[in-house]
């Protein structure tokens, strides 16, 4: 589970083989066996003798902007990483295999955006139509993607526009099966414009953290990236890689709106846009952190979903490394 301090002024020390909250009034103890990772999302104390803790016991400690977006994390000093994977991230980007990966994670992508709008469809009847209509363009979608040749450099820009299509198919799907109250007209990121933008861009923020911490146990160097080489300054093999599991996030935000769970009071309008409040972010960290730990399906085994962020990087690490 995610150990997630939002409470203005709390404090985060160790005590025995626990982290010891105190926020406000209140005091309560978490076994260390019990956390993956530490989120602080407001300002907050912590010790030192906690982010030793922490770090001996492999847990990194991620700090979230009012967004929902890492600006910074502690975590042991020791890579993942060999020489070899980085080698192989920076020689397949000027290769046809380079694109290859790339369109793969693309596919991927939006199957699992398929799968979701058909598991929608089976308590919609009257939004069945519709959602049939939005799956078979990103079917379409999806085969332009699987027909490019080339190189990343050469195909970017069309993978990058294939994919914007296929959002816009997509969200606007999603929309349209929200309460009315909470439909939007676009994806907006930060600020979002509506509820449900704020909400899903603060997911995407808690999955971030987990991506890129997968990255780094595999080994695998989060700078080095594929598609989104040149578009962030940032970590650009995390965002090419997120792709592949932003339906975890989709799929609890959606169920919080149309179960009908979110309140208008969860959010603060901000001067040009809106943001998740405290209360807002309670209720879907509690989301997620079920989702997360949800069992489900996964090549032949039953897993919690959180792993199978961890085994797909390891997928693809060993893939660099050449090995099945």
């Amino acid at each position: 589970m995610q150990l997630v301090i939002n409470t203005y002024g709390s404090y985060l020390r160790k005590k025995g083989n626990c982290f010891l909250v105190r926020k406000e009034d209140q005091v309560f103890e978490v076994s260390v066996n019990k956390i993956d990772s530490i989120l602080i999302t407001t300002a907050a104390y912590i010790s030192t003798d906690a982010i030793k803790f922490a770090v001996e016991n492999n847990i990194d400690i991620v700090f979230l902007d009012s967004y929902g977006d890492p600006y910074g994390r502690v975590w042991h000093s020791k890579l993942g990483s060999t020489t070899q994977i980085r080698r192989k991230q920076l020689e397949l980007y000027e290769q046809a295999e380079g694109l290859n990966l790339a369109k793969s994670w693309g596919v991927q992508k939006v199957d699992n955006q398929v799968e979701l709008l058909k598991r929608l469809k089976k308590t919609r009847a009257e939004k069945k139509e519709e959602l049939e209509g939005s799956i078979r363009e990103l079917e379409e979608s999806k085969e332009r993607l699987k027909g490019l040749k080339g190189t990343v450099e050469e195909k970017r820009q069309t993978i990058l526009g294939i994919e914007g299509m296929a959002a816009k198919t997509y969200f606007g799907v999603l929309s349209s099966i929200l309460p009315e109250i909470f439909r939007f007209e676009a994806r907006s990121r930060n600020p979002a414009k509506d509820e449900f933008n704020a909400m899903l861009n603060y997911s995407y923020g808690v999955l971030y953290s987990m991506v890129e911490k997968a990255c780094i146990i595999a080994g695998l160097d989060p700078y080095i990236g594929f598609l989104h080489t040149d578009n962030y300054n940032k970590k650009s093999l995390v965002f090419d890689i997120i792709e592949l599991f932003r339906t975890f996030a989709d799929e609890t935000v959606v169920h919080l709106f149309t179960q009908r769970r979110v309140k208008e009071e969860y959010f603060e309008k901000l001067e040009n846009g809106m943001s998740l409040n405290k209360e807002g972010k309670a209720v879907l960290i509690e989301a997620l952190n079920e989702t997360f730990e949800k069992t489900i399906r996964y090549k032949g085994r039953n897993i919690k979903t959180k792993n199978v962020i961890q085994f797909e990087c390891h997928k693809i690490a060993n893939k660099l490394l050449g090995k099945s």
